[in-house]
């Protein structure tokens, strides 16, 4: 028994995970995205990054075993409500439940499908080693109801960590980067080796909190913001008159319209001019469908 595990199962008093796998009979799955994080320190250092976690409720996704669970039991969660598809692991959440009465609620399901601003009690934090496979797309909806959550501390691989918090003239800099900070302030907490993990991974993971802002940083429609960046960033190196041609309007008009200079590369503007971009592009669709 290592010394991390030996210590949570002090503390807990639930068997070590190690030992919650191989009873439960539950191995990693590619197919599910799943790294399972043992290291006792570091999945109390996320729960305690997460903040005020006493009050209101914990969002968790993909617990698994239940590794970030304990912690964040013991870290002093008040509710915690964790999404599992996987039904392996529920037998294993169901002792961590056993042993916290009233203070875990398993939701079986597939994240993507549960409206996760509408669980437990606000505030609602979202914490959550998120499986990589589904990560992007889930942050895709919770940012779509931002306002819902007081954080969302979450982990992802290092490079869309990266993409998260890039700001202009990076290589990480693109559409990733404005819908997300379009919402929230994204900062980078701390990285995650892959031998911290069971199987390691082939990449670094990095935590990253997410506190959204009461309201969008600029007015601009959300799916327009998206179009606008998707093709800009669509041919990165060329300029936006060539870039923005896969818009059903014309290219130079749309600049004009949103005085933007047509020289300009995606990479060069702010989250500002994208949104002046996008309420431009909403603009001409609607004068279009309207004749």
């Amino acid at each position: 028994m290592s010394g991390e595990n030996a210590e949570l199962l002090a503390k807990d008093g639930l068997p070590p995970l190690r030992e919650v796998l191989r009873r439960h009979g539950i191995e990693a799955r590619r197919q599910l995205g799943q790294n399972f994080l043992f290291d006792l320190n570091l999945t109390q250092k996320i729960a305690r990054a997460a903040g005020k976690i006493d009050e209101g409720t914990v969002i968790e996704v993909g617990p698994g075993p239940g590794g970030l669970t304990r912690a964040l039991m013991m870290e002093g969660a008040r509710k915690v409500i964790a999404i599992e598809r996987d039904a392996r692991a529920l037998p294993a959440l169901a002792e961590v439940a056993a042993r916290y009465p009233g203070r875990l609620e398993v939701v079986e399901g597939d994240a993507l499908k549960v409206d996760a601003a509408k669980l437990g009690e606000t505030p609602r934090r979202i914490v959550a080693n998120l499986p990589y496979n589904v990560a992007t797309p889930l942050l895709l909806n919770w940012l779509e109801q931002a306002e819902q959550f007081a954080s969302l501390t979450l982990m992802f691989q290092k490079e869309v960590a990266d993409r998260l918090t890039a700001q202009p003239r990076s290589k990480d800099y693109g559409r990733l980067s404005i819908v997300t900070q379009w919402r929230c302030t994204a900062k980078q907490l701390f990285d995650i080796p892959p031998r911290a993990f069971i199987p390691p991974p082939k990449v670094t993971s990095t935590v990253v909190q997410l506190i959204p802002h009461p309201q969008p940083l600029y007015p601009a429609d959300p799916r327009d913001l998206e179009a606008v960046a998707e093709a800009g960033f669509g041919q990165r190196r060329k300029m936006l008159r060539q870039s923005l041609k896969t818009l059903p309007v014309e290219a130079n008009a749309l600049l004009d319209r949103a005085n933007i200079r047509d020289t300009a590369r995606a990479e060069e503007l702010d989250i500002e001019e994208f949104c002046q971009l996008a309420r431009a592009f909403g603009e001409m669709r609607r004068r279009g469908r309207s004749g």
